[in-house]
């Protein structure tokens, strides 16, 4: 087994990797295994171990100290060095950290959840004529009908559009 300091991973079916040992060890287009269902790409600098049988050699892991985030025992994280994370905390919640978080699903997302809160907008429609919930509101609670009749007739359509 050889601790080894990383220099470059080069992407492919297969992963490569290049990195320095002990004193005058240096390692160049050796495989990189990665655990099934996850893939990473540590930065030059991160460290690695090696394992070693005869001339064949491969990375097993990698770890870079300079960006691992704290967790308490049992917590689990994912994390890069632009400080993005999903971190599965204890209490059972879940926290995900990012700039902006983007979920593809081509049917429909489902939230099963007795409440849902932001603390920001939300749009409707936001790629075509969107609107924000607020600036539905403000039409909402300002709008007035055109032809009103007392009692309980029909009044004419609203003189603003949702």
């Amino acid at each position: 087994m050889i601790r080894a300091r990383i220099a470059a991973i080069a992407e492919g079916a297969i992963k490569m990797f290049s990195a320095a040992g002990r004193a005058g060890e240096s390692f160049a287009g050796r495989e990189y295994f990665q655990h099934y269902g996850f893939t990473s790409r540590p930065l030059a600098g991160a460290e690695g171990v090696l394992i070693k049988e005869g001339n064949h050699i491969v990375m097993v892991a990698s770890d870079d100290r300079r960006y691992r985030i704290a967790v308490a025992d049992g917590e689990v994280a994912i994390y890069t060095d632009e400080g993005d994370h999903v971190h599965l905390k204890r209490g059972r919640v879940v926290e995900i950290e990012t700039e902006t978080l983007l979920i593809r699903a081509g049917t429909k997302v489902r939230i099963e959840t007795p409440q849902l809160e932001a603390t920001g907008e939300i749009v409707d429609r936001c790629d075509a004529d969107g609107r924000s919930m607020e600036e539905m509101r403000t039409i909402y609670t300002s709008h007035t009908h055109t032809n009103t009749q007392p009692g309980s007739g029909n009044s004419g359509t609203p003189n603003q559009g949702m």
